[in-house]
C-alpha cells in the first residue's frame, strides 16, 4: 500500500487531494493546524492518520513525520501544500506582519516539511520517495497587488529545482504543480471580494478543485524512474496566458 503525507489537508486543495487518495486506497497523513477539521476528513477511514501540527513549528513538523512513518511504515510521497494568501495591496500598503506570515507559512513551512520528508525518504528501505510542491501560477505570472504570495511562490520553484537535483543520489524525485483558480475557500473569498468591490465586474473563471487533486494523483502514482517536473493545471478560460 502506498503512503502520502499532505500538509494543509483540512480544507481546499489539500482536503480534496486527501479525500481522493483515501478513496484510492492510500495511507494518508493529514497535517494541518485544525484537528477537528482533520478528524472530519478522516472519519470512518482506517487508512487516515490525523497529524495536528503547525507547519511553521520545526519540532511539530518533525514529530508529525515521525508519527506518520511509525504508523505507515514508510513515506512514499509528500504533497507539500499548506499555504496562505494575505490581504492584497501594493508593497507600501502591505503590513509587515502579513509579509512575515506569508514567508513563514508559504516558504518556511514548505521547507520544513520537505526537509522532514527528504530525511525520512533517504533513510528508509527501500530508499527514496517523491516530494510534490504546490506552487501556483503566481510562480510564473502574478496577480496585481500580491507581492508576498508571488515572492514566496517563486521561491518554491527554486526549492523544487534544488530538491530535484539534491534528491537524485537518494532516489528522491521532486516536482511542482501550479494550480490556477480551483474552487477553494480562498478563491471563493477572492471572487466575493471582487463582486463586492464592483458588482459589474467579470468574475474569474474557475475549475473544480477535484481536477487539481486528480493531477496530484497522477504525479504521485508515477514510478520513481519518471517525474513530472512542472505541471500547470488551471481553469481553461482564466487570464493566465497573456496576463502580466
Amino acid at each position: 500500500m502506498s503512503t502520502i503525507l499532505i500538509t494543509g489537508a483540512s480544507s481546499g486543495i489539500g482536503r480534496a487531494t486527501a479525500e481522493l487518495f483515501l478513496h484510492e486506497g492510500w495511507t494518508v497523513g493529514l497535517l494541518a493546524r485544525r484537528a477537528a477539521a482533520l478528524e472530519e476528513v478522516a472519519a470512518g477511514r482506517d487508512t487516515a492518520v490525523v497529524l495536528p501540527a503547525d507547519v511553521t513549528d520545526p519540532q511539530a513538523v518533525e514529530a508529525a513525520f515521525v508519527r506518520f512513518t511509525g504508523r505507515a511504515g514508510r513515506l512514499d510521497v509528500l504533497f507539500n501544500n499548506a499555504g496562505i494568501f494575505t490581504p492584497a495591496g501594493t508593497i507600501d500598503e502591505i503590513a509587515l506582519d502579513d509579509w512575515y506570515a506569508s514567508v513563514n507559512v508559504n516558504l518556511n513551512g514548505m521547507f520544513l516539511a520537505a526537509r522532514a520528508a527528504f530525511a525520512a525518504m533517504r533513510a528508509q528501505t527501500p530508499r527514496g520517495g517523491r516530494i510534490i510542491n504546490n506552487g501556483s501560477i503566481a510562480a510564473h505570472v502574478p496577480r496585481p497587488q500580491s507581492a508576498p504570495y508571488t515572492a514566496t511562490k517563486h521561491a518554491i520553484t527554486g526549492l523544487t529545482r534544488s530538491l530535484s537535483l539534491d534528491g537524485r543520489p537518494f532516489d528522491i524525485a521532486c516536482g511542482q504543480i501550479d494550480i490556477g483558480n480551483a474552487r477553494t475557500p480562498m478563491i471563493e473569498e477572492l471572487v466575493a471580494k471582487q463582486k463586492a468591490d464592483d458588482p459589474e465586474a467579470l468574475l474569474p473563471e474557475t475549475m473544480a478543485v477535484e481536477e487539481a487533486a486528480r493531477s496530484v494523483l497522477h504525479m504521485a502514482s508515477l514510478p520513481l524512474e519518471a517525474n513530472v517536473q512542472f505541471m500547470t493545471v488551471m481553469a481553461t478560460k482564466m487570464p493566465y496566458i497573456g496576463r502580466g
